[in-house]
């Protein structure tokens, strides 16, 4: 197996042992998103709005500097701290992808990285 790894200064650097994504023939898999601005290093917000925009402005980087974009991730994980905000999650991913929508999990958990209220990792399959 082969594998590339994907990196860009666009999305929040790994914080620990891990790459912001690892390409493996076509699929990316893209690992964790918590709300980091990429320059600061800090989280955009303590509110959980502009903390899911911001997941997705992440993913959304990492997605391009695969060679790819959202639309073409086929599996979308959520995790978050307070599952309340799940319908906010379904307008503001609306925001991002267009029909149809990938695969995708929602997860309630106790807590996160850094204390974020939102995370989230993906699986995008590259077209030829």
């Amino acid at each position: 197996m082969s594998k590339t790894i994907i990196q860009t200064d666009k999305a929040p650097a790994a914080i620990g042992t891990y790459s912001q994504a690892v390409k493996s023939g076509q699929t990316v898999y893209i690992s964790g998103q918590i709300p980091l601005d990429p320059e600061s290093m800090e989280f955009v917000s303590n509110d959980i709005e502009p903390q899911i925009h911001q997941v997705f402005k992440n993913l959304s980087a990492i997605t391009v500097a695969a060679g790819g974009d959202l639309d073409q991730i086929a599996k979308l994980n959520i995790f978050l701290t307070d599952l309340s905000c799940f319908p906010m999650v379904n307008q503001i991913m609306a925001e991002y992808f267009q029909t149809p929508y990938p695969a995708r999990a929602a997860v309630g958990v106790k807590e996160l990285p850094k204390g974020a209220l939102v995370e989230m990792d993906a699986i995008m399959e590259l077209q030829n």
